[in-house]
């Protein structure tokens, strides 16, 4: 009967304790998982930003790809010549070598 006189007195200053230590634990659990959110929903307005920032400039590339495009298949006589001499030049070079 000694043993469970002594144990009483123990377990009732121990669960408080507990409880106590428990709540500030929870408490910072629930600090650093608040904490841990606001930093995943800045990572994903940030990436949220880049990916329009690239989209942005994707389209800018390819609008510049199309003026290219037309400006070289253009049916243009006079630019159909200089192209054509252009490829002529190196065999030109490569005939005057031999």
């Amino acid at each position: 009967m000694s043993e469970l006189a002594l144990l009483i007195p123990i377990l009732g200053v121990s669960i408080p304790i507990v409880a106590i230590v428990g709540g500030i634990g929870n408490k910072m659990f629930k600090r650093w998982a608040d904490l841990k959110e606001k930093q995943m929903d800045l990572a994903a307005r940030t990436a949220g930003e880049q990916a329009a920032q690239y989209a942005a400039k994707i389209e800018r590339l390819e609008e510049h790809v199309a003026v290219l495009n037309r400006i070289v298949t253009d049916r243009n006589e006079g630019l159909t010549a200089q192209i054509e001499s252009l490829r002529d030049v190196p065999t030109l070079r490569s005939a005057a070598k031999e």
